[in-house]
């Protein structure tokens, strides 16, 4: 018997580590929060792609998304894992800069990830000690992103025309990190927008019901990793942030009438590189009608695993 656990425990960390950790995925939801009669509006949510400079196949992968042709491009932060590999990032992203994008960064922006005890991330948040590696070059990054017509919602609110609609967005710096501050974008969002979207990099309860308050549609998010080991049939076992564990992946409601879409990400820290029951994704939302026969999003979205990449 106990061979037979050790084995089995072998099995699935081998899987964890060397399989699923690349099975890069595609999630779709649909997404009710336009005015009636509205077209359709499509997002490519990209979260958390913790590039490493040898990471070149998902590089390849997310470079392939732009044959999608999204409407909009939304970045929610964790681009980075190692001081050099703002190239590598920039080749992942390559054929979407040239497409409109939005951006916040996230704490693996800011600074490197650093070896820790894996029990850590099962403590009481208020009894963790923060603890931060070297500073990454985040600001070559952001010069980048600008470079190619990318907006950094950075505590700040703006409409950018999308295709000819107006899109109203707002966004703050790393909640996780306490570097959010609400209050510089803070009052009600514009009505007369085709749509609303508030973007952070932690989705955590007390910026999404700031969010909801001021009457945004929608609220992008990442940094959960989805869980990253999820247990079958339970799902999320933490969420590293105050985010409850059922919504830890995908589309919910958030109040009476925002949404709230979080994505379990591309990658992992270097030195956590496993995922189990939650294999790295980007996500293509569709935005539709209030009111329309869209699927409930909150069901489990369909996913489309990765093409081999050579």
């Amino acid at each position: 018997m106990a061979v037979g656990t050790i084995a089995l425990g072998a099995a699935t960390l081998g899987y964890a580590v060397g399989i699923e950790r690349r099975r890069w995925t595609l999630r779709t939801a649909e997404l009710p929060v336009l005015a009636p009669g509205t077209p359709p509006f499509t997002i490519l949510h990209v979260s958390d792609l913790h590039m490493l400079p040898g990471h070149q196949a998902k590089q390849r992968w997310v470079a392939a998304l732009d044959e999608l042709e999204p409407d909009l491009v939304v970045n929610t932060g964790d681009n980075l894992s190692h001081r050099t590999a703002v190239p590598s990032v920039l080749r992942a992203l390559g054929p979407l800069l040239d497409r409109p994008g939005l951006f916040v960064f996230g704490s693996n922006d800011y600074y490197a990830p650093k070896p820790k005890n894996p029990a850590r991330y099962l403590m009481p948040r208020g009894k963790k000690k923060r603890i931060h590696g070297t500073q990454l070059p985040w600001r070559d990054l952001r010069a980048a992103f600008v470079e190619h017509g990318w907006v950094d919602l950075t505590h700040v609110r703006r409409t950018v025309d999308v295709g000819g609609r107006a899109v109203f967005a707002a966004g703050v710096d790393d909640p996780h990190l306490h570097r959010d501050r609400y209050s510089d974008i803070a009052g009600p969002a514009d009505t007369t927008a085709a749509v609303r979207l508030g973007v952070t990099h932690s989705p955590e309860p007390r910026v999404l019901d700031t969010f909801a308050t001021d009457g945004y549609d929608l609220v992008l998010a990442g940094h959960t990793h989805g869980g990253q080991l999820r247990i079958p049939g339970y799902g999320a076992i933490i969420t590293n942030c105050e985010l409850d564990r059922s919504r830890a992946r995908g589309a919910s409601r958030w109040g009476a009438r925002m949404w709230l879409h979080v994505s379990a990400g591309l990658g992992t820290s270097p030195y956590a590189p496993a995922r189990f029951a939650c294999p790295p994704e980007a996500s293509l939302l569709t935005l539709v009608p209030r009111g329309s026969d869209a699927p409930d999003p909150r069901k489990p979205a369909p996913r489309k695993a990765a093409k081999p990449v050579r």
